[in-house]
């Protein structure tokens, strides 16, 4: 039922996301480039050109769309496949029964996408479409969008960037506007959005795990 839920709000995410973003296209022409690290931006940029999901003349980011949609969706089936594999956790307040359960799916998680790499899900071509989808919600040094989320985003450098890497316990999970999330397209349910710093993080509940992150995600 969850999973029918998720497939209705991302395709009426999709019809009236792609329509904001090309009618913002036409008015608004980008007149600079998101700031990416300097030993990265340039080959971003071009990876990007070459990797760019084709779309349509009507909604030029439908193909970038779809494609993060079947990698979110190729990840949650991995979690939900490796969930049905283990032994079912009883309903318990015990913390300690809860922590190994999360421990437990984690190492799973790691076993099974041992090869995953940064950009997996957050492609070039994801990247830079988040990053317009989100400027217009954190724009100008007041913008009380930003503000909210860099009261209670941790430093990066209290964050470990690695991918499957567990989150760590003492660090607050910033808080995500719901304008911001309003831009951005739907999840599953156990996959979240979230802030650290400037950073964007895929973060997965079950296993505490960072699934993949982009940089310098809003200026």
């Amino acid at each position: 039922m969850t999973k029918t839920i998720y497939h209705a709000v991302m395709t009426a995410w999709l019809v009236t996301g792609c329509a904001g973003s090309a009618n913002s296209a036409q008015q608004q022409p980008q007149t600079s480039t998101p700031r990416g690290t300097p030993a990265t931006a340039s080959s971003a940029t071009a990876t990007q050109t070459q990797q760019m999901p084709k779309g349509s003349s009507v909604y030029p980011d439908a193909g970038v769309l779809a494609d993060f949609k079947g990698r979110v969706d190729a990840y949650d089936k991995l979690r939900r496949d490796l969930e049905s594999k283990s032994p079912p956790l009883k309903q318990t307040d015990d913390p300690a029964k809860i922590a190994l359960a999360e421990k437990t799916m984690a190492q799973q998680i790691r076993a099974a996408r041992v090869n995953a790499k940064r950009g997996d899900i957050f492609t070039p071509a994801t990247a830079a479409m988040f990053r317009r989808l989100l400027s217009p919600t954190v724009k100008g040094s007041e913008s009380e969008n930003k503000q909210a989320i860099k009261e209670d985003s941790p430093e990066p450098k209290d964050i470990p960037f690695k991918i499957s890497g567990e989150y760590p316990k003492d660090e607050a999970l910033s808080t995500m506007p719901p304008d911001v999330l309003k831009a951005l397209p739907p999840l599953p349910e156990l996959l979240q959005y979230r802030f650290v710093g400037k950073h964007l993080l895929l973060y997965c509940s079950r296993g505490n795990v960072i699934v993949d992150y982009m940089l310098n995600a809003i200026p």
